[in-house]
């Protein structure tokens, strides 16, 4: 029907099945050859339990050389094979004679149809299943294209090496295009990347939507009885594993890193395949928790979202996670609570909340001439800090946040405030000892801090400050003596009024800034 499907021819004898699972993975269909005089051969049922592990169930089964047999054997041999893969057409084949070979075209037309596409949504990511240089091109990797789209320009990532490159340019089947899609069979130019660097099992990834990772939690599948140690066979890499499980999930310890999402599907083999698994958490920590996988495996965003995050997050980072395709991510991340580019789940707001709020109360209650606390002494110095604390319904004054409402209060300190303004009204100049009564008088206007741990009163600094335009130049003794006060009060007083803009000292002498002259 005009149409192009790509195979990938993979060697059925059974010291090969390694290279077998590596080249079935990614695939839509199959197309299973068996000798008509032969038969099934003891691999040829691996090779399909393979398949349905990867969760290949479409196909068409090719009895061959059937210009080799006899009628009898041709029918035994069709009969064999139907019972094989009962859900697969099964097709008589020669390709001595070409009998069949139309009809074959029509199956796997039919099987394609009735094929579908294993949707895996997320950024671009290629299985390298071949890397080789050519004169005058460079460096050439080879694969199914898993997800996403490739062209010419795209900024990509070779994991797990973490090689930065970009795609010089794409072929499909041998014709250069714009764009390969998923599904493809995609060979890609890599410009400045040595052959040598690359190997059979590396992943071309467009950056930020997979993770690399040493554990992998998965839903078993058992062939077998999984003992502990399997080699795991996850896209065109096959990595030695330890297994921990807990019933029906397991964590597979790797011990080379790979990359991987959610909804791969695994290959577990010893000498034989044993089982496989889809992956649940590409990225977990250590130590299996079922009733999360269990989640994990009902496939609700909403749900998904929620049980990962508590404290804030970035959509871009939850991405990475390769948990969730960015439609589902939004649809998961609509169920929590935003602040600029943070996701965070309501109830820890609340805490926040409620723990800033209590911090705030005992403050007061302890320092009631200053009940504000500084917000970085509040909040933790993390980046979601800024656009979180508007969340919070405290308010902010300065540098400082203050419970709704809530305004410094002299409280036990009623006293030492009467006596320390007392001697301000005898004296104009007095030393304070706590430094807190000093700024809440200050800030109600009753006094004036000078120096370090004095104070003089509104009145002195208000006279001082109307004597100065009168005093040309303003000298120390000029202005100690309009005054009638101490030398030291007098030092103190115009160091204060240069610390408030006033005045500008020149060598012993000062003068009156603009704003202030008459």
């Amino acid at each position: 029907d005009g149409r192009s499907l790509s195979l990938i021819d993979v060697p059925g004898h059974e010291r090969f099945v390694r290279t077998m699972v590596a080249g079935a993975t990614g695939i839509d269909l199959f197309l299973l050859v068996i000798d008509a005089a032969e038969g099934a051969r003891p691999q040829t049922h691996e090779h399909l339990a393979i398949l349905r592990l990867l969760g290949v169930e479409r196909g068409v089964v090719a009895v061959t050389k059937a210009d080799a047999v006899d009628e009898e054997t041709l029918e035994l041999a069709l009969a064999e094979a139907q019972e094989l893969v009962p859900g697969a057409e099964v097709v008589a084949v020669s390709a001595k004679t070409g009998a069949g070979l139309d009809v074959l075209r029509s199956a796997l037309a039919r099987a394609a149809d009735a094929a579908a596409r294993q949707e895996r949504p997320g950024g671009t990511r290629l299985y390298v299943d071949r890397a080789f240089s050519l004169t005058g091109i460079g460096t050439v990797v080879t694969g199914t294209l898993w997800a996403g789209s490739i062209g010419p320009g795209d900024e990509l990532r070779v994991e797990p090496s973490g090689l930065r490159t970009r795609a010089r340019s794409v072929q499909v089947h041998d014709v250069e295009v714009l764009r390969a899609e998923a599904g493809q069979r995609v060979a890609v130019n890599l410009p400045g990347i040595e052959r040598s660097r690359l190997r059979r099992g590396d992943v071309l990834v467009q950056p930020g939507f997979y993770p690399v990772t040493w554990r992998l939690d998965v839903a078993l599948e058992e062939l077998e009885p999984v003992p502990p140690a399997v080699t795991v066979h996850i896209g065109t890499s096959d990595v030695p594993a330890r297994v921990v499980r807990d019933g029906r999930y397991a964590q597979l310890r790797l011990r080379e890193s790979v990359l991987a999402a959610r909804g791969d599907r695994v290959v577990l083999r010893t000498e034989t395949t044993v089982g496989g698994g889809v992956v649940l958490d590409p990225f977990p920590p250590r130590g299996l928790d079922p009733e999360r996988l269990a989640l994990l495996e009902e496939d609700d965003p909403e749900a998904i979202v929620r049980a990962l995050v508590r404290e804030p997050v970035t959509g871009q980072s939850l991405q990475a996670r390769g948990l969730l395709g960015p439609a589902d991510l939004a649809r998961g991340l609509a169920a929590l609570q935003q602040a600029g580019d943070w996701f965070f789940a309501p109830e820890w707001l609340e805490e926040l909340r409620a723990s800033a709020r209590e911090r705030l109360a005992r403050r007061a209650e302890e320092s009631p001439l200053d009940p504000g606390l500084p917000l970085a002494e509040l909040l933790p110095a993390e980046a979601w800090a800024p656009s979180v604390t508007p969340l919070l319904q405290l308010e902010r004054r300065g540098g400082k946040a203050y419970l709704p409402g809530s305004a410094p209060r002299l409280g036990e300190n009623e006293a030492a405030a009467g006596q320390l303004e007392a001697e301000l009204a005898e004296t104009g100049f007095a030393r304070v000892e706590d430094a807190k009564l000093a700024a809440y008088l200050e800030s109600e206007g009753r006094l004036k801090r000078v120096g370090d741990g004095f104070a003089v009163s509104a009145e002195l600094y208000d006279r001082g400050r109307e004597a100065l335009p009168a005093l040309q130049p303003i000298t120390l003794a000029g202005f100690r003596d309009a005054l009638g006060i101490s030398r030291r009060t007098a030092q103190l007083l115009l160091e204060r009024y240069d610390a408030d803009g006033i005045t500008r000292r020149i060598g012993d002498e000062r003068r009156l800034r603009a704003a202030y002259r008459g």
